[in-house]
């Protein structure tokens, strides 16, 4: 069962122009940046009440995000939901049809395990899993 929306994950080029517009926008302070090297990526968080803004930039031509920025250009990426057991969730998920990206969890950015929904299963939008390490 999803518990909360953890965080909308947008795709951009440049990471500290997002940075700075987000915070002039929202006027609300980076929470933190970090590299996620098995994705491809440098990502950025903002809080917004409960829930994150997770802004990424793509580190080689080759990563999901980069691909995903020259096939639709900048913007939301997915969207990521807290669960309290994401194996007991890929199962649940998989037992009524959705399809996984990948069916078992890896280790992604803000100490979390991550699993992705395939869109093709989700009227086109990937949907994340997340929860805490």
């Amino acid at each position: 069962m999803f518990t909360k929306i953890e965080h909308i994950g947008i795709a951009v080029k440049d990471l500290q122009s997002a940075n700075n517009m987000f915070g002039l926008l929202s006027e609300i302070g980076l929470l933190k940046t970090e590299s996620v090297e098995s994705e491809g990526v440098i990502v950025s968080f903002f809080k917004v009440g409960e829930t994150k803004i997770e802004f990424l930039q793509p580190t080689t031509e080759t990563s999901a995000i980069a691909k995903f920025i020259e096939k639709n250009g900048e913007g939301i990426h997915h969207i990521a939901f807290e669960v309290e057991d994401i194996d007991a969730e890929i199962s649940r998920l998989q037992a009524n049809g959705f399809e996984m990206i990948k069916a078992e969890k890896k280790e992604g950015a803000d100490n979390k395990y991550i699993c992705f929904v395939h869109p093709r299963s989700t009227n086109r939008i990937l949907t994340e899993l997340c929860m805490d390490k």
